[in-house]
């Protein structure tokens, strides 16, 4: 099976290089400055983390505390409030103090859309 795989290992490549201009400079013309694509990256790295990915998805149903994101992911509470640190800095969650208590919720319906998605994605 292997050697189908090493046989058609030049399908996906075109044989001839003829470039079509007008797609290219349309194209062209939506891409977006190189530090844009770089905060973009950084922002995706964010997902990256399964601990994070499991925040975002209690945080999709629920506002919650850290007690309560430490109970439901069988985390302590110092794992969960440093991925909740990097997720509050990011702009990923925000919090909300109420009494001695901070309830944690998604910053808006992007990042849960974000999530959705991705996770459709994978489903497929």
């Amino acid at each position: 099976m292997e050697n189908n795989n090493l046989e058609n290992i030049n399908d996906d490549v075109c044989e001839v290089f003829d470039s079509h201009d007008e797609a290219v400079a349309r194209v062209k013309e939506r891409m977006l400055a190189e530090d844009e694509y770089s905060d973009l990256s950084e922002f995706f790295k964010i997902f990256g983390n399964p601990t994070r990915l499991k925040i975002i998805s209690l945080l999709c149903v629920d506002d919650l505390c850290v007690c309560d994101i430490s109970e439901a992911l069988g985390l302590n509470q110092t794992t969960v409030s440093n991925q909740l640190r990097i997720l509050r800095a990011n702009n990923i969650v925000k919090y909300q103090k109420e009494g001695k208590m901070a309830r944690y919720s998604l910053t808006d319906l992007h990042i849960e859309m974000i999530y959705k998605v991705g996770l459709e994605h994978i489903l497929e």
